[in-house]
């Protein structure tokens, strides 16, 4: 059995976290992110994440999971949530295991795959992408993969990287860095099925 069909039916279908429309400002306060503070532990790491059309071949979106003093998500103009996982500006806290398999299964489908790549950084370089995530704010609707890219060029070792509008292309750069690993998620889930559903709602408030 999936893991989208051991999660309670809730509220609403989960639709892909695709780019397109305004920033939607979110700031979950200072005690649930505290409360969801998770410590990976291990190699510090940026993962990225690419969802790929499997009709056309296109990005549909991009991700960036960063490992390092604790694990988080930056989500840019996605609409990925969980009632665990509190959320400021795309930022997500609290990717614990559990978090980054439903992330990973709320994307992939019959008609989306998942690229993973991670690669190994050190606990600086994390540390600095952690603080250019935070203090991106909300990314406006079509630009995930452009903050991104804006954030990972001002990552040292990864001042290469070119500002971009397509997830397949921020995928290639990244892939290029040394040391990177690569996997890809199928799932042949139909899309009409792919529902993942929340048994709480996020209480915190939605600015804008």
């Amino acid at each position: 059995m999936g893991l989208r069909h051991l999660i309670v039916a809730g509220l609403l279908p989960v639709m892909l976290a695709a780019c397109g429309g305004p920033a939607e400002p979110v700031w979950a306060p200072d005690a649930a992110v505290k409360q969801a503070e998770y410590v990976h532990g291990g190699q510090p790491t940026l993962t990225l994440f690419t969802v790929i059309s499997t009709r056309n071949g296109s990005g549909g979106h991009s991700g960036l999971m960063i490992n390092g003093d604790q694990r988080i998500l930056f989500d840019p103009a996605g609409t990925f949530s969980l009632p665990f996982v509190p959320e400021r500006n795309d930022v997500h806290f609290g990717m614990t295991e559990r978090a980054l398999k439903v992330y990973i299964d709320y994307h992939a489908r019959e008609s989306w795959n998942v690229r993973i790549q991670e690669v190994p950084v050190t606990i600086e370089q994390a540390r600095i992408a952690t603080e250019l995530v935070k203090s991106y704010g909300a990314v406006p609707k079509a630009q995930c993969s452009v903050s991104i890219t804006r954030v990972l060029g001002q990552v040292p070792g990864f001042e290469d990287i070119g500002v971009t509008y397509f997830p397949k292309n921020v995928s290639k750069q990244f892939g290029a860095r040394p040391g990177v690993t690569t996997k890809l998620v199928t799932d042949d889930d139909a899309d009409k099925n792919h529902n993942v559903l929340f048994n709480a709602v996020v209480t915190y408030p939605r600015n804008g």
